[in-house]
């Protein structure tokens, strides 16, 4: 199963999670939703250089996706969805998530 990580209030999120829906190879964790959630997914961030450009640009770095193999992957084509466009509204610099 492929772990996609995200919140309802990233729209980069929301049009990956729509691809995943109802498809049985996917779960879906909104990082939002629980403090555990969020916490799983900070030691996913913290540890692994996936996340280096997001880090020092700033974003958070979803949506992100888990491989069935422990692979950390923030491209959608990697975990058998199309790519989304990056919405303007989410970076702090109002450059994207």
């Amino acid at each position: 199963m492929i772990k996609i990580y995200g919140m309802k209030s990233c729209p980069d999120c929301v049009a990956v999670d729509k691809q995943a829906e109802g498809n049985p190879q996917y779960e879906v964790i909104d990082i939002g939703e629980h403090v555990r959630y969020l916490k799983e997914f900070l030691r996913l961030r913290d540890t692994n250089a996936v996340f280096d450009e997001a880090r020092r640009e700033g974003y958070a770095g979803i949506p992100c996706f888990v491989l069935e193999d422990g692979t950390v992957t923030l491209n959608p084509k990697e975990a058998g969805l199309s790519s989304t466009e990056v919405a303007e509204s989410c970076r702090i610099d109002g450059n994207g998530c």
